[in-house]
Protein backbone atom coordinates (compact mmCIF):
# COMPACT_ATOMS: atom_id res chain seq x y z
CA UNK A 1 0.00 0.00 0.00
CA UNK A 2 3.05 2.39 -0.61
CA UNK A 3 2.50 3.40 -3.56
CA UNK A 4 -0.55 5.49 -2.59
CA UNK A 5 1.71 8.24 -0.26
CA UNK A 6 3.91 8.31 -3.58
CA UNK A 7 0.60 8.87 -6.31
CA UNK A 8 -0.85 11.44 -3.75
CA UNK A 9 2.70 13.54 -3.54
CA UNK A 10 2.90 13.10 -7.22
CA UNK A 11 -1.00 14.56 -7.53
CA UNK A 12 -0.17 17.51 -5.48
CA UNK A 13 3.14 18.50 -6.93
CA UNK A 14 1.27 18.70 -10.80
CA UNK A 15 -1.43 20.74 -8.94
CA UNK A 16 0.87 22.93 -7.63
CA UNK A 17 2.53 23.77 -11.41
CA UNK A 18 -0.13 24.06 -13.09
CA UNK A 19 -1.33 26.50 -10.62
CA UNK A 20 2.02 28.52 -11.30
CA UNK A 21 2.39 28.01 -14.62
CA UNK A 22 -0.07 31.12 -15.13
CA UNK A 23 2.01 33.38 -13.06
CA UNK A 24 5.61 32.26 -14.92
CA UNK A 25 3.71 32.99 -17.54
CA UNK A 26 2.55 36.38 -16.16
CA UNK A 27 6.31 37.13 -15.44
CA UNK A 28 7.57 35.86 -18.50
CA UNK A 29 5.71 38.12 -20.67
CA UNK A 30 5.76 41.20 -17.94
CA UNK A 31 9.74 41.07 -18.15
CA UNK A 32 9.63 41.23 -21.89
CA UNK A 33 8.75 45.08 -22.28
CA UNK A 34 9.09 47.86 -19.42
CA UNK A 35 7.13 51.56 -19.87
CA UNK A 36 6.97 54.74 -18.16
CA UNK A 37 3.59 55.63 -17.52
CA UNK A 38 2.29 59.68 -15.98
CA UNK A 39 -0.65 60.92 -15.40
CA UNK A 40 -2.42 63.29 -17.94
CA UNK A 41 -1.53 66.79 -16.92
CA UNK A 42 -3.27 70.04 -16.61
CA UNK A 43 -1.93 73.07 -18.03
CA UNK A 44 -3.19 77.18 -18.85
CA UNK A 45 -2.33 77.45 -22.41
CA UNK A 46 -2.95 80.61 -24.37
CA UNK A 47 -5.00 79.87 -27.88
CA UNK A 48 -3.11 80.00 -30.75
CA UNK A 49 -4.10 80.88 -34.39
CA UNK A 50 -1.66 79.25 -36.72
CA UNK A 51 0.22 82.43 -39.40
CA UNK A 52 2.43 82.68 -41.96
CA UNK A 53 3.57 85.56 -44.56
CA UNK A 54 6.35 87.66 -45.99
CA UNK A 55 8.66 89.75 -43.28
CA UNK A 56 8.19 93.48 -45.26
CA UNK A 57 9.29 96.91 -43.89
CA UNK A 58 6.63 98.95 -41.80
CA UNK A 59 6.96 101.69 -44.05
CA UNK A 60 9.29 102.24 -46.51
CA UNK A 61 11.04 105.53 -47.93
CA UNK A 62 11.95 106.11 -51.16
CA UNK A 63 14.26 108.76 -51.79
CA UNK A 64 14.74 110.57 -54.93
CA UNK A 65 16.43 113.73 -56.81
CA UNK A 66 14.35 116.67 -56.62
CA UNK A 67 16.58 118.65 -58.96
CA UNK A 68 16.97 117.12 -62.66
CA UNK A 69 20.38 117.31 -65.46
CA UNK A 70 22.81 117.32 -62.71
CA UNK A 71 25.79 115.06 -61.72
CA UNK A 72 26.32 112.73 -58.41
CA UNK A 73 29.91 113.96 -57.38
CA UNK A 74 29.64 111.63 -54.28
CA UNK A 75 28.00 108.88 -52.97
CA UNK A 76 28.27 108.75 -49.08
CA UNK A 77 26.18 105.90 -48.24
CA UNK A 78 25.12 102.14 -49.35
CA UNK A 79 23.06 99.14 -48.44
CA UNK A 80 22.98 98.08 -45.39
CA UNK A 81 23.69 101.94 -44.19
CA UNK A 82 21.76 102.85 -40.95
CA UNK A 83 21.53 106.63 -41.13
CA UNK A 84 19.48 109.48 -39.17
CA UNK A 85 17.30 111.93 -40.33
CA UNK A 86 18.92 114.33 -42.48
CA UNK A 87 21.91 112.99 -43.09
CA UNK A 88 23.62 113.19 -46.04
CA UNK A 89 23.38 110.87 -48.47
CA UNK A 90 25.08 111.74 -51.66
CA UNK A 91 25.66 115.19 -53.02
CA UNK A 92 25.23 116.53 -57.35
CA UNK A 93 27.21 118.58 -58.93
CA UNK A 94 26.42 122.13 -57.50
CA UNK A 95 28.16 124.79 -59.84
CA UNK A 96 25.40 125.84 -62.16
CA UNK A 97 23.13 125.81 -59.59
CA UNK A 98 25.57 127.95 -57.53
CA UNK A 99 25.87 130.17 -60.70
CA UNK A 100 22.32 130.73 -60.83
CA UNK A 101 22.04 131.71 -57.34
CA UNK A 102 24.84 134.69 -57.67
CA UNK A 103 22.41 135.73 -61.07
CA UNK A 104 19.08 136.21 -58.92
CA UNK A 105 20.89 137.57 -56.31
CA UNK A 106 22.17 140.49 -58.65
CA UNK A 107 18.88 140.46 -60.23
CA UNK A 108 17.36 141.49 -56.74
CA UNK A 109 20.15 144.07 -56.03
CA UNK A 110 18.44 145.81 -59.22
CA UNK A 111 15.09 145.02 -58.11
CA UNK A 112 15.47 147.01 -55.43
CA UNK A 113 17.20 149.52 -57.34
CA UNK A 114 14.58 150.43 -59.39
CA UNK A 115 12.19 149.99 -56.80
CA UNK A 116 14.19 152.60 -54.70
CA UNK A 117 13.86 155.38 -57.87
CA UNK A 118 10.22 154.50 -58.39
CA UNK A 119 9.77 154.67 -54.50
CA UNK A 120 11.59 158.68 -54.79
CA UNK A 121 9.23 159.29 -57.88
CA UNK A 122 6.14 158.32 -56.34
CA UNK A 123 7.04 160.53 -53.37
CA UNK A 124 7.57 163.80 -55.51
CA UNK A 125 4.36 163.24 -56.87
CA UNK A 126 2.57 162.45 -54.11
CA UNK A 127 3.65 165.68 -52.62
CA UNK A 128 2.90 167.69 -55.79
CA UNK A 129 -0.75 166.14 -55.97
CA UNK A 130 -3.23 169.12 -56.87
CA UNK A 131 -0.46 171.73 -57.34
CA UNK A 132 -0.73 171.26 -61.24
CA UNK A 133 3.04 171.33 -61.20
CA UNK A 134 2.38 167.40 -62.27
CA UNK A 135 -0.25 166.15 -64.75
CA UNK A 136 -2.80 163.73 -62.77
CA UNK A 137 -1.75 161.26 -65.54
CA UNK A 138 2.17 162.04 -64.78
CA UNK A 139 1.57 161.11 -60.74
CA UNK A 140 -0.69 157.97 -61.48
CA UNK A 141 2.04 156.32 -63.77
CA UNK A 142 4.33 157.18 -60.89
CA UNK A 143 2.32 155.62 -58.53
CA UNK A 144 1.81 152.86 -60.69
CA UNK A 145 5.46 152.12 -61.59
CA UNK A 146 6.12 152.23 -57.59
CA UNK A 147 3.64 149.62 -57.45
CA UNK A 148 5.42 147.38 -59.84
CA UNK A 149 9.37 148.27 -58.64
CA UNK A 150 8.02 146.39 -55.02
CA UNK A 151 6.22 143.34 -56.99
CA UNK A 152 9.57 143.26 -59.20
CA UNK A 153 11.60 143.01 -55.57
CA UNK A 154 9.13 140.48 -54.11
CA UNK A 155 10.04 138.19 -57.55
CA UNK A 156 13.23 138.36 -57.27
CA UNK A 157 13.66 137.71 -53.66
CA UNK A 158 11.21 134.49 -54.24
CA UNK A 159 13.04 133.49 -57.79
CA UNK A 160 16.01 134.07 -55.02
CA UNK A 161 14.96 131.53 -52.37
CA UNK A 162 14.21 128.76 -54.81
CA UNK A 163 17.57 129.02 -56.12
CA UNK A 164 18.88 128.69 -52.67
CA UNK A 165 16.45 125.38 -52.38
CA UNK A 166 18.03 124.01 -55.11
CA UNK A 167 21.29 124.57 -53.95
CA UNK A 168 20.24 122.83 -50.54
CA UNK A 169 18.40 119.69 -52.99
CA UNK A 170 22.15 119.39 -54.64
CA UNK A 171 22.47 117.07 -51.22
CA UNK A 172 20.58 114.21 -50.46
CA UNK A 173 19.71 113.21 -46.96
CA UNK A 174 17.30 110.74 -45.34
CA UNK A 175 14.31 111.48 -44.73
CA UNK A 176 13.87 109.48 -41.40
CA UNK A 177 16.25 107.53 -39.47
CA UNK A 178 16.12 103.88 -41.00
CA UNK A 179 17.86 101.28 -42.65
CA UNK A 180 19.17 101.76 -46.33
CA UNK A 181 18.23 99.28 -48.21
CA UNK A 182 18.59 99.68 -51.96
CA UNK A 183 21.27 102.34 -53.84
CA UNK A 184 20.58 103.34 -57.35
CA UNK A 185 22.52 105.86 -57.42
CA UNK A 186 26.05 105.92 -59.38
CA UNK A 187 29.29 108.43 -59.22
CA UNK A 188 29.25 110.35 -62.18
CA UNK A 189 25.56 109.43 -63.52
CA UNK A 190 23.65 112.45 -64.23
CA UNK A 191 20.24 112.31 -62.42
CA UNK A 192 16.61 113.51 -63.74
CA UNK A 193 14.62 114.97 -61.09
CA UNK A 194 12.59 112.16 -59.78
CA UNK A 195 15.03 109.73 -60.36
CA UNK A 196 15.40 107.09 -57.36
CA UNK A 197 18.69 106.78 -55.32
CA UNK A 198 18.25 104.92 -52.10
CA UNK A 199 15.71 103.47 -50.50
CA UNK A 200 15.44 102.83 -46.56
CA UNK A 201 13.37 100.79 -43.47
CA UNK A 202 11.92 103.78 -41.64
CA UNK A 203 13.27 103.61 -37.90
CA UNK A 204 14.52 99.77 -39.06
CA UNK A 205 11.20 99.13 -38.30
CA UNK A 206 10.01 95.25 -39.54
CA UNK A 207 6.38 93.40 -39.48
CA UNK A 208 5.52 90.10 -40.26
CA UNK A 209 2.27 90.36 -42.50
CA UNK A 210 0.70 87.21 -41.48
CA UNK A 211 -2.06 85.23 -43.24
CA UNK A 212 -4.68 83.89 -40.91
CA UNK A 213 -7.80 82.18 -41.57
CA UNK A 214 -10.88 83.85 -41.89
CA UNK A 215 -13.01 81.95 -39.36
CA UNK A 216 -10.38 83.29 -36.66
CA UNK A 217 -10.91 87.06 -38.23
CA UNK A 218 -13.52 88.60 -35.72
CA UNK A 219 -11.04 86.70 -32.36
CA UNK A 220 -7.65 88.39 -33.73
CA UNK A 221 -7.34 92.15 -32.18
CA UNK A 222 -4.65 94.64 -31.81
CA UNK A 223 -1.74 94.11 -29.30
CA UNK A 224 -2.21 90.66 -29.25
CA UNK A 225 0.95 88.78 -28.96
CA UNK A 226 2.26 86.90 -32.04
CA UNK A 227 5.49 84.54 -32.07
CA UNK A 228 7.54 83.63 -35.17
CA UNK A 229 10.13 81.35 -36.20
CA UNK A 230 13.27 82.67 -37.13
CA UNK A 231 16.46 81.27 -38.94
CA UNK A 232 17.36 78.64 -36.45
CA UNK A 233 14.63 77.96 -35.06
CA UNK A 234 15.19 81.34 -33.74
CA UNK A 235 11.50 82.35 -31.44
CA UNK A 236 11.02 86.12 -32.14
CA UNK A 237 8.03 88.04 -30.28
CA UNK A 238 5.97 90.94 -31.94
CA UNK A 239 2.13 92.22 -31.53
CA UNK A 240 -0.97 92.54 -33.54
CA UNK A 241 -0.28 96.52 -34.82
CA UNK A 242 -3.34 96.26 -37.13
CA UNK A 243 -5.90 93.46 -38.84
CA UNK A 244 -6.67 93.84 -42.32
CA UNK A 245 -10.31 94.38 -42.76
CA UNK A 246 -10.57 92.37 -45.67
CA UNK A 247 -10.19 88.86 -46.79
CA UNK A 248 -8.88 87.50 -49.95
CA UNK A 249 -11.06 86.05 -52.33
CA UNK A 250 -8.56 83.99 -53.52
CA UNK A 251 -7.08 81.97 -50.24
CA UNK A 252 -9.88 83.35 -47.83
CA UNK A 253 -7.02 84.59 -45.57
CA UNK A 254 -6.39 87.53 -43.98
CA UNK A 255 -3.92 90.01 -43.40
CA UNK A 256 -2.39 90.82 -39.07
CA UNK A 257 0.14 92.94 -39.35
CA UNK A 258 2.34 92.14 -36.67
CA UNK A 259 5.19 94.69 -35.17
CA UNK A 260 8.59 92.63 -34.55
CA UNK A 261 11.26 94.55 -32.32
CA UNK A 262 13.76 97.16 -34.25
CA UNK A 263 16.52 94.78 -33.61
CA UNK A 264 17.24 91.38 -33.88
CA UNK A 265 14.12 90.81 -36.34
CA UNK A 266 15.07 88.25 -39.76
CA UNK A 267 16.04 90.17 -42.86
CA UNK A 268 12.99 91.74 -44.78
CA UNK A 269 11.61 89.30 -47.72
CA UNK A 270 12.05 86.45 -45.26
CA UNK A 271 8.97 84.15 -45.29
CA UNK A 272 8.26 82.65 -42.06
CA UNK A 273 5.75 80.82 -39.83
CA UNK A 274 4.21 81.29 -36.28
CA UNK A 275 1.40 81.48 -34.41
CA UNK A 276 -1.03 84.43 -32.53
CA UNK A 277 -1.89 84.00 -29.10
CA UNK A 278 -5.14 84.60 -27.71
CA UNK A 279 -7.14 83.54 -24.59
CA UNK A 280 -5.82 81.68 -22.38
CA UNK A 281 -7.76 77.96 -21.95
CA UNK A 282 -7.23 74.99 -19.80
CA UNK A 283 -5.54 71.73 -21.65
CA UNK A 284 -5.34 68.05 -20.78
CA UNK A 285 -1.34 67.53 -21.89
CA UNK A 286 0.18 64.28 -22.66
CA UNK A 287 4.17 63.89 -23.25
CA UNK A 288 4.27 64.10 -27.38
CA UNK A 289 6.35 60.74 -26.97
CA UNK A 290 2.86 59.02 -25.86
CA UNK A 291 0.77 59.63 -28.66
CA UNK A 292 1.37 56.82 -31.43
CA UNK A 293 0.16 57.41 -35.20
CA UNK A 294 -1.07 54.84 -36.73
CA UNK A 295 -2.72 54.94 -40.16
CA UNK A 296 -3.21 58.78 -39.37
CA UNK A 297 -4.73 58.74 -36.40
CA UNK A 298 -3.47 59.34 -33.13
CA UNK A 299 -3.89 57.13 -30.32
CA UNK A 300 -2.12 56.32 -26.67
CA UNK A 301 -1.29 53.43 -24.50
CA UNK A 302 -2.89 53.34 -20.47
CA UNK A 303 -1.98 50.70 -17.95
CA UNK A 304 -5.06 49.24 -15.53
CA UNK A 305 -3.88 48.10 -12.24
CA UNK A 306 -3.24 44.57 -13.55
CA UNK A 307 -1.01 46.46 -15.86
CA UNK A 308 -2.57 45.71 -19.29
CA UNK A 309 -2.12 47.90 -21.88
CA UNK A 310 -5.45 49.39 -23.80
CA UNK A 311 -4.87 51.54 -26.65
CA UNK A 312 -7.26 54.46 -26.95
CA UNK A 313 -8.29 56.95 -29.95
CA UNK A 314 -7.79 60.62 -29.05
CA UNK A 315 -8.34 63.99 -30.65
CA UNK A 316 -5.32 66.31 -30.13
CA UNK A 317 -4.99 69.95 -30.48
CA UNK A 318 -2.52 72.51 -29.23
CA UNK A 319 1.49 71.16 -28.63
CA UNK A 320 3.56 73.62 -26.69
CA UNK A 321 7.11 72.35 -25.18
CA UNK A 322 7.22 69.18 -25.86
CA UNK A 323 3.68 68.22 -25.06
CA UNK A 324 0.20 68.03 -26.75
CA UNK A 325 -3.31 69.01 -25.98
CA UNK A 326 -5.72 65.78 -25.86
CA UNK A 327 -9.16 66.92 -26.71
CA UNK A 328 -11.30 63.89 -26.37
CA UNK A 329 -10.94 60.15 -25.39
CA UNK A 330 -8.48 59.90 -22.38
CA UNK A 331 -9.58 60.18 -18.49
CA UNK A 332 -7.52 62.77 -16.49
CA UNK A 333 -7.21 59.74 -14.22
CA UNK A 334 -5.33 57.51 -16.27
CA UNK A 335 -1.93 56.12 -16.36
CA UNK A 336 -0.55 56.84 -19.41
CA UNK A 337 2.48 55.17 -21.04
CA UNK A 338 4.83 57.45 -21.68
CA UNK A 339 7.47 55.60 -23.35
CA UNK A 340 7.57 52.70 -25.33
CA UNK A 341 4.01 52.72 -26.84
CA UNK A 342 4.64 52.12 -30.32
CA UNK A 343 5.82 48.43 -29.82
CA UNK A 344 2.73 47.58 -27.97
CA UNK A 345 -0.60 46.12 -28.90
CA UNK A 346 -4.25 46.18 -27.52
CA UNK A 347 -4.52 44.34 -23.85
CA UNK A 348 -0.12 43.35 -23.72
CA UNK A 349 0.97 42.65 -20.23
CA UNK A 350 3.23 45.53 -19.67
CA UNK A 351 5.85 46.04 -16.28
CA UNK A 352 5.84 49.43 -15.31
CA UNK A 353 8.90 51.18 -14.92
CA UNK A 354 9.47 51.99 -11.15
CA UNK A 355 10.79 55.95 -11.38
CA UNK A 356 10.84 56.20 -7.38
CA UNK A 357 14.31 56.45 -5.67
CA UNK A 358 13.81 53.53 -4.11
CA UNK A 359 12.67 51.86 -6.96
CA UNK A 360 16.42 52.77 -9.08
CA UNK A 361 17.88 51.78 -5.57
CA UNK A 362 16.43 48.07 -6.09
Amino acid sequence: MRPAPLLLALFLGASLALAAAPALAQQSEAAALTVSVAKPAERQWPETVPASGWLKPWHEAIIAAEVGGLRVTDVLADVGSVVKKGQPLARLADETVRAGLRKEEAALETAKADLAKAKANADRARQVRGSGALSDEKITEYLIAEQTATAGVESAEASLESQKIQLAQTTIVAVDDGLVTSRSAQLGAVVSSGTELFRLVRQQRVEWQAEISARYLPRVKEGLTATISGPGDRRIEGSVRLVGPTVSTDTGRALAYVALPAEGHPPVGLYVTGQIEMETTPALTVPETALVLRDGIAYVFTVDKDRRATRLRVETGRRNGGEVEVLSGLDRSADVVTTGGAFLSDKALVRVEDTTAEGAAR
